[in-house]
């Protein structure tokens, strides 16, 4: 289903793919997702994962925000909570906190989870660290050969170069905080890291 999918997604992911000079076969390459899948993803007829568009995101160099808000860059940073949008990707609704500062390495967000929710199958790993904290409900989170049932006021950090990957394994939903840090890359953008 694409009824939640920002227009702009496929557009942005095509404007990304374009600068770096990558054709979709190129891009599916170096993101290890499918060329049919970027394609979809381009046209806005598919709906892509939290975990692919971190693939996406690593291959091109930009944040996983990127992707679902403006590329303003500013010194100072205010979203008021009414000015949030939240964006559905594949079984995850990511609500962004704020992003657009320059030099940003901080990308805060807030992840709900309907039941049986998770980031996939595969575990992630990229650089940089994780922070978690339960918000509502329950999400486990796998890091390296540990398990970790994150609830309402529980905190994770981790470096994220462990390979990962969270679930919601319960019947209610779930929402979680989660805040990656990013790595600047040349240019000044920072590289996403998120799956």
């Amino acid at each position: 289903m694409t009824d939640n999918l920002p227009p702009d997604v496929g557009r942005r992911l095509r404007e990304f793919r374009t600068r770096a000079g990558l054709s979709q076969r190129l891009l599916a390459e170096r993101s290890n997702v499918s060329p049919n899948a970027i394609r979809l993803i381009e046209r806005g007829q598919s709906s892509p994962t939290v975990s692919t568009l971190h693939r996406l995101a690593t291959a091109l160099g930009v944040r996983v925000v990127d992707f679902l808000g403006a590329a303003d860059v500013r010194s100072v940073v205010y979203t008021p909570a009414a000015g949030r949008m939240p964006t559905r990707t594949g079984e995850a609704l990511v609500e962004t906190l704020a992003s657009g500062l320059a030099k940003q390495r901080l990308e805060p967000m807030v992840i709900t989870l309907e039941p049986g929710a998770g980031s996939g199958a595969e575990k992630i790993q990229h650089r940089g660290q994780e922070f978690v904290l339960g918000l509502e409900g329950r999400v486990d989170y796998a890091v390296g050969d540990s398990s970790y049932h994150v609830g309402p006021g529980d905190a994770l950090l981790f470096e994220a170069t462990l390979p990962h990957a969270w679930c919601n394994p319960t019947w209610d939903r779930s929402r979680f905080l989660l805040i990656l840090e990013a790595e600047e890359n040349v240019g000044g953008q920072v590289l996403p890291h998120l799956e």
